[in-house]
């Protein structure tokens, strides 16, 4: 049991270190800026579809 433990955990290792890809600093900040576009795309979405049934629940369904 204890050798299957170690042998996972050097595979692992030697899976982190030699097969593994990891982005430049360069494509990781090009990904964040993604994100945080869709993000904020996303937000503004909600925001005008929670505005237009806001609307639609006070003006039109509840009228003061």
């Amino acid at each position: 049991m204890y050798q299957r433990i170690v042998n996972y955990c050097k595979e692992s290792y030697n899976e982190l270190v030699h097969k593994t890809t990891w982005p430049t600093r360069k494509e990781l900040s090009n990904s964040a800026v993604v994100v945080l576009y869709a993000s904020l795309l996303i937000a503004l979405v909600v925001f005008l579809m929670d505005s237009v049934f806001q609307f639609f629940m006070e003006d039109i369904i509840y009228p003061h």
